[in-house]
């Protein structure tokens, strides 16, 4: 199937089952198109080869991330705690010829961030369990490679939520950040 087409069904699929489902748990929460094409010029742009996302979901931001890193000869390793939600991504990995592009890893990320390599990934994608970021901060510096770029969704339509482990970040000399109105809003955390 083309990938394209691929993308468009499953926008449509998360914005229809988002309005039917009342439990956050059973929500896609996709990334909105904006965003997805921000993520693929970041990783051509930066020439990231391996990539970590946290939060796979249906695996619609997924795509985007695979298909820049595939075009580089690299590798996307995807982080999700829900099986249902796993075995969804690997059937669309699967439909858009990304699958060999694509490492997926269950369970949840306090447990799999820590058996993941030091400075192994030169961007991070995090759209997960945001009362989670500040306690992953630690591992997530720590696999985040020099150079390399953390990028964080919801940086505006939930800031609230982030705003004592965005304080901590912009704090750390060893980055800068910018908050990128895109979508639900991007903060951009540059290792330097």
């Amino acid at each position: 199937m083309e990938l394209e087409r691929l993308k468009r069904e499953l926008e449509l699929f998360g914005e229809e089952n988002d309005r039917a489902q009342q439990a956050r748990g059973h929500k896609m929460l996709n990334i909105t198109r904006d965003t997805g094409e921000l993520l693929a010029v970041l990783v051509q742009t930066r020439g990231a080869r391996e990539v970590l996302e946290i939060g796979t979901s249906n695996g619609y931001s997924t795509l985007w991330l695979g298909e820049a890193v595939q075009r580089l000869g690299g590798q996307v390793t995807t982080l999700e705690r829900d099986e249902g939600k796993v075995e969804l991504a690997a059937h669309n990995f699967r439909r858009a010829g990304l699958d060999t592009a694509i490492t997926q890893l269950v369970g949840e990320a306090d447990a799999l961030l820590p058996n993941l390599p030091t400075s192994g990934y030169e961007l991070v994608f995090l759209d997960s369990d945001r009362q989670q970021y500040q306690a992953w901060w630690p591992e997530i510096r720590r696999l985040l490679a020099p150079r390399g770029l953390l990028v964080v969704d919801n940086a505006i339509s939930h800031q609230g939520e982030m705003q004592e482990w965005m304080a901590e970040v912009r704090r750390d000399p060893a980055f800068i950040t910018s908050l990128v109105p895109v979508g639900k809003g991007e903060w951009l955390i540059a290792h330097l």
